[in-house]
């Protein structure tokens, strides 16, 4: 599944920088005693895009630094390395002690508190794709690591995991198709310690989106581009200071480019959405946005577009995975508890038999996942794979949200029982292009 052996020792670095931080008290490995969110019930605003930070450009020359590939073990081994083991169990602690008591909240005021965004910070989820050359903390590209810290964070609340991993999806690509100079303007904001609000946005607001015939334009300029048309299920928008977003460019395909938000032509407004209510979801309309010859991320190449999709669907089914087992272990519990004419209804066969085909769905779904995952970091062709993830996830993810509905009764159908919300953010899996990458 992952190098065995790992020379940077991931996750004792990340463990080490939690250490270090006076904000330990907040890291989730007690229960927080303070919920409040900062931002007000975000439906039907509509404002230019943040200000609150300006890049310093760098003309940089040479070769970009890329990750290397993950060696492979010649071992079929789906067991997890010590350090991803590590990072998984703060990781779990932290779903566990903050987004899952946090999550009614955040949902109910369609944002992530920024104490939480903070703490996130502080673990260093930007730092794992970025190289140690950069300020990162790899020297090996790990997309099976996003994959497990992606499905730890969903297990506590899917939409407030969006929210923390968005920035880091920015940080991943630019480590994996940036130029040097690129590298060098933005990533040393992200391996600091005041991380920027970001966000990647492929998906547009129509019917059968298709990510690879896209209606937002590029237009190349004498001395830049062009950009007009508008994105949607854009995480946190009004608060995002930088973007990279999927146009398609005279005609010829789609690329990616780097905007700031402080570029004029930029406007946010909401997108209330059924599910991930906590990743304050937004529309970012380009008005004949002008960005320099510069904003076209590395080459424009379409291979590095196509690996962008598969990669971000990659993301997906890691969230459906940790949401999934949030609900097997929820219902597992429930029906032994609910009791019916005398005896828990877990006693009853086409129970059981539904919480064991929820638990043999999720089973797949992880198994593909991590292939797939696995395939990505050695660098090899992992199309198949994530298209089966793809399928399995967003297929049997709202099965599983619309079994666990069901095993609840009309207790899954109320907000006393978390159940409900789990089933709202398991839909998206399956329409969601874009927004996060491992």
């Amino acid at each position: 599944m992952a190098n065995r052996k790992d020379p940077m020792g991931i996750g004792l670095q990340v463990l080490n920088r939690i250490a270090s931080m006076p904000a330990i008290d907040k890291l989730g490995l007690r229960r927080t005693t303070e919920k409040a969110v900062y931002h007000g019930a975000k439906s039907g605003f509509q404002t230019a895009g943040a200000v609150n930070r300006t890049f310093k450009r760098v003309k940089a020359s040479g070769k970009p630094t890329r990750l290397a590939r993950t060696r492979d073990s010649g071992v079929f081994d789906l067991q997890p390395t010590e350090d991803q083991q590590m990072i998984v169990a703060v990781i779990t602690d932290f779903a566990e002690e903050v987004l899952r008591p946090g999550a009614e909240a955040a949902e109910a005021s369609n944002d992530t508190p920024k104490d939480v965004l903070e703490q996130t910070s502080e673990f260093g989820l930007t730092l794992l794709n970025i190289p140690e050359a950069l300020g990162g903390l790899s020297e090996e590209r790990s997309a099976v690591t996003g994959v497990l810290v992606a499905e730890a964070l969903a297990e506590g609340d899917m939409g407030q995991a969006v929210a923390c991993l968005a920035p880091a999806a920015v940080a991943t690509a630019l480590s994996l198709w940036g130029s040097a100079a690129q590298q060098e303007t933005y990533l040393p904001a992200f391996a600091g310690e005041d991380i920027p609000s970001a966000a990647l946005t492929i998906a547009e607001p129509r019917v059968l989106f298709d990510p690879f015939v896209l209606e937002t334009k590029a237009t190349k300029t004498a001395d830049g581009y062009t950009l007009h048309g508008l994105k949607s299920a854009v995480v946190r928008g009004a608060e995002a200071e930088l973007f990279i977003v999927g146009a398609d460019l005279d005609g010829n395909g789609p690329a990616l480019f780097i905007i700031e938000s402080s570029t004029k032509g930029i406007s946010i407004e909401a997108d209330p959405s059924m599910g991930l209510r906590a990743a304050g979801l937004s529309r970012l309309i380009l008005d004949d946005v002008h960005v320099p010859a510069d904003a076209l991320l590395g080459d424009g190449s379409a291979d590095d577009y196509r690996e962008c999709v598969r990669l971000s669907r990659l993301a997906w089914a890691s969230l459906a995975l940790g949401t999934g087992r949030a609900v097997l272990e929820y219902v597992s519990e429930y029906v032994k508890g609910r009791t019916a004419f005398g005896e828990p209804i877990a006693n009853r066969q086409a129970v059981a038999f539904m919480v064991a085909n929820i638990a043999i769905e999720l089973e797949g779904m992880r198994l593909v996942t991590y292939k797939a995952a696995s395939r990505a970091e050695q660098g090899l062709d992992f199309a198949r794979e994530v298209a089966l993830a793809r399928r399995l996830a967003a297929e049997y993810g709202m099965k599983i949200g619309t079994d666990g509905v069901q095993l609840l009764g009309g207790h899954g159908f109320v907000k006393e029982h978390p159940v409900e919300r789990w089933y709202r953010d398991l839909r998206a899996v399956g329409l969601m292009e874009g927004t996060l990458l491992v």
